[in-house]
């Protein structure tokens, strides 16, 4: 069984580079209800297409690349691997992403343990709400799976999860964690996974650290970014749009950030329909800062500002309308889109536009 031993109890703030540091208790906040995200979006069915033929000779070449480093992994650092998953097409397959998704967050062979069984996690405390979310997950699994199969990757994603919240105990589960444990299961097993989602966790810079704290109040301001993000767009990417996002803006401010919130929870996994953009999101992520899926929704929305633009001012139907991610959203141009905005609006230099915004709430 794991060790319930942690370094350091961390509390419930967290800054915009992914730290959690010791806070005073405070008023709960409850971001809505919005701990469970199912109120706010129906989790949408994976399609698990064949893995696109690349036809693209610069795709090619690069699957050469890949498989070259792969055969000569001494001679490989970090940022190879983070060049890959970055760069066009992401990583290109699981059979890769398998190898490599490991390598880019740290992970060593000594910690591919051999996993508990079910019944020795069943009497934790979030048990049956992690068991029942599980069950709620079917849409995640590959279609035609035999019953058999499915039964058996459901036990060994609810023991995944309990796994990393035992050893972690200050860490609190919030329902939308299983969809990034599915993510990270389906592509690399039960033994990588572990280490894996406990480096997502746990730790400087942990990207769903902020998640998991006693209230939702870290999540909230981290996803507050976005605004102040897109604000600064109309000047920044001029060039790039057709219209001034302003009115964008406008509408946004009043509908605000939590048609947002299970793509930020999740890396997108509850939202997306196609199993193949959801892991070519999580090859750039487990490589970029931690806030960077929140630029990455501020690219979606600038991406769709003339369907912002011309929804009727009813903020119901707005909500509805940016909740509801198309399928055929260019992630390539989105990535790129969120990268220039990144770099052109660092974290640290939105810390007092983020702070009047919620001054105003």
């Amino acid at each position: 069984m794991e060790s319930n031993k942690t370094d350091a109890d961390i509390g419930d703030k967290c800054n915009s580079n992914g730290d959690c540091s010791p806070t005073p208790n405070r008023q709960s906040f409850d971001l809505n209800n919005a701990k469970n995200i199912d109120d706010i979006s129906t989790p949408s069915e994976l399609k698990f297409d064949e893995e696109p033929d690349y036809e693209d000779p610069e795709v090619k070449e690069k699957k050469k690349e890949i498989e070259k480093c792969l055969d000569n992994l001494d001679w490989v650092n970090l940022e190879q691997w983070q060049n890959f998953a970055k760069g066009k097409a992401g990583l290109i397959s699981d059979d890769y992403r398998r190898k490599i998704w490991p390598l880019l967050v740290g992970v060593t062979q000594e910690e591919l343990t051999e996993p508990p069984s079910l019944d020795e996690l069943s009497t934790h405390i979030e048990y049956n709400q992690v068991v029942l979310d599980v069950n709620r997950s079917l849409k995640r699994f590959p279609p035609g799976i035999p019953y058999e199969q499915r039964v058996a990757l459901q036990d060994q994603l609810t023991v995944l999860i309990l796994r990393v919240i035992m050893k972690y105990p200050h860490l609190k589960y919030y329902q939308g964690y299983h969809d990034v444990a599915i993510t990270l299961l389906l592509v690399c097993g039960d033994r990588a996974s572990f280490p894996l989602l406990c480096r997502l966790s746990y730790g400087p810079g942990a990207p769903l650290a902020p998640f998991m704290q006693t209230t939702m109040q870290p999540t909230q301001h981290l996803l507050n970014y976005m605004l102040p993000v897109i604000s600064r767009a109309d000047r920044k990417l001029a060039e790039c749009l057709d219209k001034s996002v302003f009115v964008v803006l406008m509408y946004l401010a009043q509908v605000g950030t939590m048609f947002a919130l299970p793509w930020y929870l999740t890396w997108f996994g509850h939202s997306l329909n196609k199993y193949t953009d959801v892991v070519r999101l999580y090859d750039y992520f487990l490589c970029a800062p931690p806030l960077f899926p929140v630029y990455v929704t501020a690219a979606i929305v600038l991406y769709r500002a003339d369907e912002v633009f011309n929804c009727e001012c009813d903020m119901a139907m707005l909500h509805c309308l940016l909740s509801r991610l198309p399928d055929d959203l260019p992630f390539e141009d989105i990535l790129v889109t969120a990268k220039r905005l990144y770099e052109d609006n660092d974290p640290t230099d939105l810390e007092a536009e983020v702070a009047a915004l919620e001054r105003r709430e």
